[in-house]
């Protein structure tokens, strides 16, 4: 079992990750977003620092998942991940233009060939004002220029993005706005239940109608 998490910055993909570990009995793989040197500068910046800050996250997050998705799918183990290679597109398709956004696309289909799917990937939903507050409770250094605006069009695009189907992988779609699964035990149960549903994957009762594209 592979199941990526998706959603925008702040809504909980590394949260849910590390809570779902112990169920599935999984290995966690993290996106490493704080290495990059150019992250707090484009923030401040957007504009002259895009091109070095993207080229950066599609080689690093090429290298962490070329590296070990196979070697731990390989080895029979679950996997949880709090990012998917594909999506790096969505940011660059925000924050490049011309001839840079054009020789991204050429790396990223060249790298995105060898990278393995997973067999599902959990899109959690949530408004521009909920990610703000959030991204304001956790109070990262790097993240406290982030602008409003950028959040929203963050957002729209991950909901146009995720609204087509996804490279051949099913996507479940949760809507996180009233989830507390740090504090409600019964939040986290929910959202493996609906995991276990859409995989087929027992123990599971049948819940509503899901939010599910195939």
């Amino acid at each position: 079992m592979y199941v990526a998490i998706e959603g925008v910055i702040g809504v909980g993909k590394t949260t849910l990750a590390r809570l779902l570990q112990s169920t599935f009995d999984a290995e966690v793989l993290l996106e490493v977003f704080e290495e990059n040197p150019f992250l707090s500068d484009f923030y401040a910046d957007r504009a002259r620092y895009a091109f070095q800050t993207q080229i950066f996250f599609l080689l690093s997050r090429y290298h962490q998942q070329n590296n070990n998705v196979p070697k731990i799918l390989s080895a029979g183990k679950n996997l949880l991940s709090d990012y998917t290679f594909a999506k790096d597109a969505l940011f660059a398709g925000i924050n490049l233009k011309g001839d840079e956004l054009a020789m991204y696309d050429k790396v990223h289909e060249a790298l995105g060939e060898k990278i393995p799917k997973p067999d599902l990937l959990v899109y959690l939903q949530a408004s521009t004002d909920t990610l703000m507050n959030r991204i304001a409770f956790r109070d990262r250094p790097y993240e406290r220029k982030m602008e409003r605006s950028y959040i929203d069009e963050l957002n729209q695009a991950y909901e146009e993005f995720f609204s087509k189907p996804f490279d051949h992988t099913p996507v479940l779609k949760i809507d996180s706005n009233d989830l507390n699964i740090i504090q409600n035990t019964e939040h986290i149960k929910l959202v493996e239940n609906r995991i276990r549903e859409t995989l087929g994957l027992p123990p599971f009762q049948q819940s509503f109608p899901m939010p599910v594209e195939k």
